[in-house]
């Protein structure tokens, strides 16, 4: 980690100490109301108002949602979407062409264009001119080939291996960081998914040193962290400790099929968390995305 990520992730647990009984008192009594059939997080409570725009940045065409049907729905509820499309090794846009193809579909359409960055190896299979063209890029830590040469997609339980819990958890940690350090992202999505085999233990296995490791590096490199509907994702907790840090969030549906909900997890994670329009990520012009600052550190190499 660099000695500015250091330096926040110190900041970020000092911070904190005092408030650590509190914040464990109302992570409990949350995720004691919390569905674990519908996601791992927890909800929060409150009806406040919230008095500013949401965009929904991670919406995808699936189970027979079509572009102009995302589209009204957008209209009708007043929230901007971002149209994603998943990028790599078996997903179905692997090269250049199938970018163009989607950035085609997108042209003059009222919607973000995303682009999902899938597994490690995504680098290699694209341009960094073409993946310059997108609104803004995000990719997620469930896909990643573990110490003993595993490579695992944490939302498939046959392709999972946890030998030890802690050391699994350390090893994701590391993972996570490395790929908020390294590779061109703007955002930071599904963030702290844990796989099926140890979710019911994700309060206790996202330690508050271990949600400072990835904070940290989300803040050191400009990378926000998507608050998800689909998997209440991250904590209430984790927010909260990410806000006082000075990350940005992202709305985020993740959506398997025609149904977006309403993004109640992120407007109950608002009122919650007491965030405001200042604290969410907006998509940046070109020059001034992720992916523009990785080129530059590469050109300076």
């Amino acid at each position: 980690m660099t000695e500015k990520g250091e330096h926040i992730m110190a900041r970020i647990i000092v911070g904190t100490v005092f408030g650590t009984l509190a914040l464990c008192i109302v992570t409990s009594v949350l995720s004691a109301n919390a569905n674990p059939s519908e996601g791992q997080g927890s909800l929060g409570a409150g009806n406040a108002a919230i008095d500013f725009p949401l965009a929904d940045l991670h919406v995808h065409l699936k189970g027979g949602l079509t572009l102009e049907q995302a589209i009204e729905m957008s209209r009708e509820r007043g929230v901007k979407f971002g149209i994603a499309q998943n990028c790599g090794l078996n997903f179905p846009c692997r090269d250049d062409e199938g970018l163009r193809e989607f950035l085609e579909m997108l042209e003059g359409k009222p919607v973000y264009a995303a682009m999902q960055a899938e597994g490690r190896e995504w680098l290699t299979m694209f341009s960094p001119e073409w993946m310059a063209k997108f609104d803004y890029i995000f990719t997620d830590s469930m896909t990643w080939t573990d110490d003993k040469g595993r490579r695992m997609r944490l939302w498939m339980p046959n392709e999972v291996h946890v030998d030890d819990e802690q050391q699994f958890m350390d090893m994701l940690v590391r993972k996570t960081v490395g790929i908020i350090s390294n590779e061109p992202i703007d955002i930071y999505v599904n963030p702290t998914f844990l796989p099926r085999v140890i979710a019911d233990k994700y309060d206790d296995l996202w330690t508050q040193e271990r949600m400072a490791k990835v904070i940290a590096a989300a803040v050191a490199n400009d990378v926000a962290i998507e608050i998800n509907a689909r998997y209440k994702l991250p904590s209430i907790r984790f927010i909260k400790q990410a806000k006082k840090a000075g990350a940005k969030f992202t709305c985020g549906t993740n959506n398997g099929g025609r149904d977006l909900g309403t993004l109640e997890y992120c407007k109950r994670a608002i009122r919650e968390c007491g965030l405001k329009e200042d604290d969410f990520f907006k998509p940046r012009p070109p020059g001034k995305r992720a992916i523009d600052r990785w080129k530059a550190r590469r050109s300076q190499r």
